[in-house]
């Protein structure tokens, strides 16, 4: 049975933004009383973590790879491995350089089950205690270690994406310099050490065919998008500050005191603060990604816009690239899910919780 949609009376979408909305502000509003008296919100351990790097180190290496980008993608190679090695040390460079090795190695193979083994062995050892007191001894903060951990994490999307491609490839295209396309994907600094992801086949594709940048639009693209990222900045960092929301859901003592409504909008605020942290740490390199001439993946989708989340796994399953047959669908799932799950448990604990 087919079900055509309508559109609604003008009225009647008037009444749901006003509810939308109405409850939007009201619950914030109760939060904002929960919070009175107390100074900016530190628990946010991630965006706490970013912006001490970005206002350090990140930023001016990020502005050091715009300075470059005319080039070809060997020299970006260059850049970026040079950066890592400035901000993770010879160490922290060969570890990276081992994982991605120990990747291409098994792609040779063609078995894409291999690679997938292969990048879940590689983020298990990130859980060894012995791996973790030794990458904790080559540095002096916990700070640079922690870089250290989720440059590893990241980079592992990136050559299982590459040697998926590999195993997938039965041209002679890719065997051609595939080793050196491989680091250059791999260490493309705008995406190096937080993301967002861009599979290896759209920046094989995109950087093949790079056009030299117009710098008069270039310009004007560059200033919109830092507008655009300063206001988000601006709006998480209000958002912090005047809503306590993760001390306050890290304190059951608190929770217990709050109204109803607080609770809602806790909730809210945390999955909203968590939309527009990621429109700044995706939002930079992203911008940094238009300006080489190539096409950044999409910014995260508001939240509060969002009625279904049953399309967030298909883009895990899809990478896959199994057939349609409901055996194969099942193990490109569980395999998709098993990874994705060990990737997000790789991180510190006090970031993501599963």
């Amino acid at each position: 049975m087919s079900f055509q949609s309508e559109i609604l009376p003008r009225w009647e979408l008037c009444l749901y933004l006003f509810l939308s909305f109405g409850s939007h502000f009201y619950s914030f509003y109760e939060v904002f009383q929960a919070s009175q008296g107390k100074s900016q919100d530190p628990v946010d351990f991630e965006w706490s973590f970013w912006m001490e790097w970005g206002k350090g180190y990140i930023l001016w290496l990020l502005f050091g790879h715009l300075v470059v980008s005319l080039c070809k993608p060997w020299f970006l190679m260059v850049y970026g491995i040079a950066a890592c090695w400035f901000l993770l040390g010879s160490k922290g460079l060969t570890m990276i350089f081992l994982h991605v090795s120990i990747s291409y190695l098994v792609a040779q193979l063609k078995n894409p089950v291999l690679t997938w083994l292969t990048s879940l062995l590689l983020l298990s050892t990130l859980h060894l205690p012995a791996v973790e007191e030794m990458k904790r001894g080559w540095y002096a903060s916990e700070n640079e270690y922690y870089l250290l951990v989720f440059t590893l994490i990241v980079r592992c999307l990136y050559y299982t994406s590459f040697s998926l491609e590999y195993c997938w490839d039965r041209t002679t295209e890719m065997t051609q310099h595939s080793f050196l396309w491989m680091l250059s994907y791999t260490f493309y600094y705008p995406v190096f050490h937080n993301g967002p992801v861009i599979t290896f086949d759209e920046f094989y594709a995109q950087m093949s065919k790079q056009q030299s940048c117009n710098w008069k639009s270039s310009l004007s693209i560059f200033i919109w998008g830092a507008i655009r990222i300063l206001i988000w900045w601006w709006l998480a960092e209000l958002m912090i500050h005047f809503m306590y929301m993760h001390a306050i859901y890290s304190s059951i003592s608190h929770l217990e005191a709050v109204t109803y409504w607080a609770l809602g909008g806790l909730a809210l605020a945390q999955v909203l603060f968590f939309y527009v942290k990621y429109l700044v740490l995706f939002g930079v390199p992203a911008l940094l990604v238009h300006m080489d001439g190539l096409q950044p993946p999409d910014l995260p989708r508001c939240v509060s816009t969002m009625y279904s989340f049953t399309g967030m796994w298909s883009y895990f399953v899809c990478s896959c690239r199994f057939s349609s047959y409901s055996q194969e669908c099942f193990i490109s799932s569980t395999l998709s899910i098993t990874l994705s799950s060990r990737w997000h448990q790789a991180f510190p604990p006090f970031v993501y919780d599963w």
